[in-house]
């Protein structure tokens, strides 16, 4: 907490343009789980590293997101990062539009589109400042960004404004009253892009505070415990071999607020 507390402190006293200048260097900079890929960088092999990784590790996304169920709706990833979500959007026949902060990203995301052989309007543009006509899209899809952002009810805002009246937005962001968030500090184990500059963490009222433009929201907590392949030593076997285990066997009804991802579906 004396972390988060000490981090929201230096982020208040950076010029709003000076911190996004150092989001966009750090995510020029740092490619999500680039460390558990075995293919060369921009490969098909490297995509499909992070896409088998991704989903096995967040095993409740294709549950909760039915990415074949949108053929032929408009959709805009914020954030889109080298494009593993939105390709499947794009494969399941919706028309997709992927934007980031990062023109490494972009970048990547192009040339995972390419490889696929799938359409994809792919843009370096600022979350904050959407460079799209109101009401453009059908689904506005926040996978992991509100959190990492300078000012993420400025987002939501142009998440709202972009979206067609009756439209659906899809955001996650983690989870500060959750099992992982509690076991980092506990362990003194650091997640995962705790040096960015900007790593907030919020509780389901507070979520509910940055989506308040939508009349309609949904926050459903998920992404509990999975064995880890990037932790080693006693550290990595006790959560493997004990905490995980352990986890499961607990009553749900309790454990399922303490989820590490807080996923919200709002409509317009």
């Amino acid at each position: 907490m004396e972390q988060d507390v000490i981090q929201s402190q230096e982020q208040a006293s950076t010029p709003h343009s000076e911190l996004l200048e150092r989001i966009r260097q750090y995510w020029n900079e740092h490619i999500h789980d680039l460390e558990i890929a075995k293919h060369p960088v921009g490969t098909l092999g490297f995509f499909d590293d992070l896409d088998e990784y991704r989903f096995d590790k967040l095993r409740y996304l294709p549950r909760l997101v039915d990415f074949n169920g949108y053929k032929g709706k408009k959709i805009l990833e914020i954030g889109c990062g080298v494009g593993i979500d939105l390709v499947r959007f794009a494969a399941g026949g919706a028309i997709v539009t992927g934007v980031d902060l990062s023109e490494t990203a972009i970048e990547l995301a192009r040339k995972n589109f390419e490889l696929r052989n799938l359409q994809g309007n792919l843009l370096v543009m600022n979350g904050e400042d959407l460079q799209f006509p109101d009401a453009s899209f059908d689904v506005v899809y926040v996978h992991g960004v509100l959190q990492y952002t300078a000012d993420p009810y400025q987002m939501a805002r142009e998440m709202h404004r972009v979206l067609k009246p009756g439209g659906e937005a899809i955001a996650m962001v983690y989870n500060r009253l959750s099992w992982l968030n509690a076991l980092s500090k506990i362990m003194k184990v650091e997640l995962e892009h705790e040096d960015a500059p900007v790593l907030k963490k919020y509780s389901i009222k507070e979520f509910k505070a940055i989506l308040a433009p939508f009349p309609k929201v949904k926050i459903i907590p998920e992404r509990f415990p999975v064995k880890s392949r990037l932790h080693r030593g006693w550290k990595g076997a006790a959560y493997n071999g004990i905490f995980v285990p352990a986890f499961k066997i607990l009553p749900k009804p309790i454990v399922r607020p303490l989820g590490w991802h807080l996923m919200a579906f709002a409509y317009k």
